[in-house]
């Protein structure tokens, strides 16, 4: 028995017409299936906590909608060890940007059914459980501004997500102020100054399809870190074309690393988003939770 979690107003209303589709082609494969609707991701998790408490032999969780609903849920599936299936229907899609899982539903649905999985790390902090990226400062409030605007909805209603965060970031360009951070990695310290953002991923890209950490890899038990520091705001304009393919791994003002426990403070107050829900403001404590779920994935 398979339960999907359908997000109906994921995308402006695009995981409801998504679910139209799956339906109809699990009932023309005859698959064992039930569903719950949500429309909130707090809503989400309880209702598939009381579910799965059932007597059933659960084969998986299917989520049909963005990366929030996806992020509230991971407490759950952790929980009852009950794997993950996505089925895209937000703006950003990390989650199966990260995972190799396809746009298109159908396509989608057909790996969860073929019944391959893969272990995949977590992100854990005091404010919960991360699947794709834990970012903080800037990149954290682009993603906050552009939740919040009308261009979003702009963007999603002609299915091309990613031009609301580019969007986002000439937006946030304006109002934002760099300051220190002190970064903890496996025990050794480093304090960067002027820094606009770090990054905690577990897949190489996050806001839509940004490759901010190349390397990462979701099963590998340790998160990998992008910090950006010491740059103007004109570099820190230039740099974002460049994250799109990856090649700002080769920019001075970028540096890397990788490690299982992390600590992250900033000397100013910094919004954190973990797969795009707002989290905390620090300090940050940070650990690898080494293949705590399991992902249909090919």
């Amino acid at each position: 028995m398979y339960l999907f979690v359908v997000n109906k107003k994921s995308g402006n209303g695009h995981g409801y017409r998504t679910w139209l589709k799956i339906k109809t082609a699990l009932d023309s494969k005859a698959v064992r299936y039930r569903y719950l609707f949500t429309e909130s991701a707090g809503q989400a998790a309880r209702l598939i906590a009381d579910t799965l408490s059932e007597p059933e032999n659960w084969q998986g969780v299917a989520v049909i909608g963005g990366d929030g609903t996806i992020h509230s849920v991971l407490p759950v599936l952790k929980e009852f060890n009950v794997p993950l299936a996505v089925i895209p229907a937000g703006s950003g899609n990390d989650t199966a940007r990260g995972f190799g899982i396809p746009h298109d539903p159908l396509s989608a649905l057909d790996i969860m059914l073929a019944g391959q999985t893969k272990a995949a790390d977590l992100i854990a902090t005091s404010g919960g459980l991360t699947l794709t990226a834990l970012a903080i400062g800037f990149d954290a409030q682009v993603a906050e501004n552009v939740n919040a605007s009308l261009y979003k909805k702009i963007c999603n209603f002609f299915r091309v997500g990613r031009a609301a965060y580019i969007v986002g970031v000439l937006h946030t360009l304006l109002t934002f102020k760099p300051c220190s951070v002190t970064v903890t990695c496996d025990g050794v310290t480093s304090t960067y100054l002027n820094a606009w953002l770090t990054a905690i991923s577990n897949v190489k890209s996050y806001g839509g399809g940004l490759h901010i950490c190349p390397e990462a890899h979701p099963g590998d038990g340790e998160l990998d870190i992008c910090i950006v520091h010491g740059c103007s705001r004109l570099q820190l304009l230039r740099l974002f074309p460049t994250v799109l393919s990856g090649k700002h791994i080769h920019l001075p003002f970028v540096k890397f690393m990788r490690g299982k426990e992390i600590s992250i403070h900033f000397d100013q107050q910094r919004l954190a988003l973990g797969d795009g829900e707002n989290m905390s403001t620090g300090p940050f404590d940070i650990l690898v939770e080494p293949n705590a779920l399991q992902v249909y994935a090919v």
